[in-house]
C-alpha cells in the first residue's frame, strides 16, 4: 500500500523495516543504474536540502551544484555494470535520520575499462516530506 506521498507503508511495518526495504529496492536500483552510466535515479534519491556532501573514493563534492557535477561525471565514466551486491554490515534509523554501513561490490567498465572492485560505504539519510532522502556519503576501496 502506498500513501499519498508515493512511500510505501504497511500497517504494523517497523521505521526500520521499511527503510531496509527502501535501501534493497529503491537504493539499490538507483546504484545500479548509475553505473549502467544513468546518473538520475541516484540523483532523484538525494536530498535536494543542504548540507548534502561526498567524500567519495575518486572525487569529493560539498553542495547541490558539486553533487550534480559529480554524479554526471560518474554517470558518463561508468557502463557495462555485470555485478553490483550492496553487503550491509549495519544500519539503524533514530526518528528522521538514518545510515547504513557496508560494503560495495561492483563489476563494471569504467572510462571503458572492464572494472571489478569493493568500496567501503557509509551514508547518511535524512526523512524529508515522509521520503528518505541520502544527506552525505563515504566511500573509498578495501585495500586487498
Amino acid at each position: 500500500m502506498r500513501n499519498g506521498r508515493g512511500r510505501a507503508h504497511s500497517e504494523g511495518m517497523s521505521d526500520r523495516e521499511e527503510f531496509l526495504t527502501w535501501v534493497r529496492t529503491a537504493l539499490y536500483e538507483a546504484e545500479l543504474a548509475l553505473h549502467n552510466g544513468d546518473p538520475a535515479p541516484r540523483r532523484a534519491l538525494w536530498s535536494r536540502n543542504e548540507p548534502v556532501s561526498v567524500l567519495g573514493a575518486w572525487r569529493n563534492a560539498h553542495g547541490q551544484q558539486e553533487i550534480d557535477e559529480l554524479f554526471t561525471a560518474l554517470g558518463k565514466s561508468f557502463s557495462d555494470c555485470t555485478s553490483y551486491a550492496f553487503e550491509l554490515m549495519a544500519y539503524d534509523v533514530v526518528g528522521d535520520m538514518a545510515y547504513t554501513a557496508g560494503l560495495e561490490h561492483t563489476s563494471a567498465s569504467v572510462d571503458g575499462q572492464p572494472r571489478t572492485y569493493t568500496l567501503r560505504a557509509t551514508q547518511v539519510y535524512r526523512r524529508e516530506g515522509g521520503d528518505w532522502k541520502v544527506a552525505h556519503r563515504h566511500g573509498d576501496t578495501v585495500a586487498d
